[in-house]
């Protein structure tokens, strides 16, 4: 590697089931995860010495040494490089800023091996395609039928920690997600599954209900990952940048953008 550039997208848990624990500590998952095409970006030059600098909207209180995950995957792959970090997502808002930013240095630097000794999201967020995550994020599968769906994230900028959410659970074993829909209606289907992590979130954060509740207008709302980041699905473009406005308008402390999923192609 000499320069690389690359794109660290925003990953949404459109339905995220908690369905067992490990002895060792570690819940077991079963979660369907897109990438929206909003995001961070990460940009690394092959360096003498190892430095991290990040900037962009949400770079205050972002580590810029060891601390980073970025550093620690480019620091494992066995390269030093002068790396930038553009943080446009909020951090620790469960749309995987940090475990996305790391898989994309895990891609410039060709060292996808590394993935889930970083992190379980690590691995899913090595690709933006459409993924089935089970285990402990360690065991991943395409799912090429899922559609691309407009929708509106909304962040309140409430802190959520991910340790206490899965402690509050009151159920570690829950029902596996339904089988994937072979045609016809994903957003029926999408609206059967769950968030497990929802209602622990809001013990922590009150605030997400508010959250939810601004997306009043959307044919699907729920929380992604361990919150607080809600999302609203609509049926177009339109409909979600109309969304956005009124919702931006009404809390203008918030984070809130209007965004499309990637589909099982990409591009």
């Amino acid at each position: 590697m000499t320069a690389a550039t690359e794109f660290a997208p925003a990953k949404i848990n459109l339905a995220l089931h908690v369905i067992g624990q490990q002895a060792d500590g570690y819940h077991l998952l079963d979660s369907l995860v897109v990438f929206a095409d909003v995001g961070d970006s990460l940009s690394i030059t092959a360096a003498d010495s190892m430095s991290l600098t990040v900037d962009g909207p949400f770079a205050k209180g972002v580590p810029e040494d060891a601390r980073n995950l970025v550093w620690k995957a480019v620091e494992q792959s066995g390269t030093t490089a002068r790396i930038t970090l553009t943080k446009n997502l909020p951090h620790g808002a469960g749309i995987g800023g940090g475990s996305s930013d790391a898989a994309a240095a895990l891609r410039a630097v060709t060292r996808p091996d590394l993935a889930l000794g970083l992190g379980a999201d690590v691995p899913v967020c090595l690709n933006s395609r459409p993924q089935r995550m089970q285990g402990i994020g360690d065991v991943l599968s395409d799912v090429p039928d899922c559609p691309s769906f407009w929708m509106v994230l909304v962040n309140p900028k409430a802190h959520v920690p991910t340790v206490d959410v899965f402690k509050a659970l009151a159920t570690k074993v829950n029902p596996a997600m339904e089988p994937f829909p072979s045609e016809g209606d994903w957003l029926a289907w999408l609206a059967a599954q769950r968030n497990d992590l929802q209602r622990a979130a809001m013990h922590y954060a009150p605030v997400i209900a508010e959250a939810l509740g601004a997306l009043d207008d959307a044919l699907l709302t729920r929380m992604s990952g361990s919150g607080s980041t809600c999302f609203g699905i609509y049926p177009d473009r339109d409909a979600a940048h109309a969304a956005e406005a009124r919702i931006a308008n009404a809390h203008t402390d918030w984070w809130i953008v209007a965004t499309r999923t990637r589909g099982a192609d990409p591009s």
